[in-house]
């Protein structure tokens, strides 16, 4: 089993209660830690748009993602 840390910017600090949050999973897929995210936060899943970027980029669902990567949530943002 992996544990990944994961920033949380915006309204995910709030839901992940902080600016990190630690995630134990056996899958090694952005998809994956989306799936076990929104079982430990289901609030997550209200949100319009979560992007995940692994590394400083925007990361698909199919994006494979290692203990020592950087992962970070990216809520929706709205401005103008």
């Amino acid at each position: 089993m992996a544990r990944y840390k994961v920033k949380a910017f915006g309204i995910t600090k709030d839901i992940v209660g902080g600016k990190e949050t630690v995630v134990e999973l056996q899958g090694q897929t952005v998809a994956a830690l989306r799936e076990e995210l929104s079982k430990k936060y289901p609030e997550l899943n209200a949100l319009r748009s979560l992007y995940i970027a692994v590394n400083h980029g925007y990361a698909e669902d199919s994006a494979t993602i290692v203990e020592s990567d950087e992962i970070a949530l990216i809520p929706p943002v709205s401005g103008g």
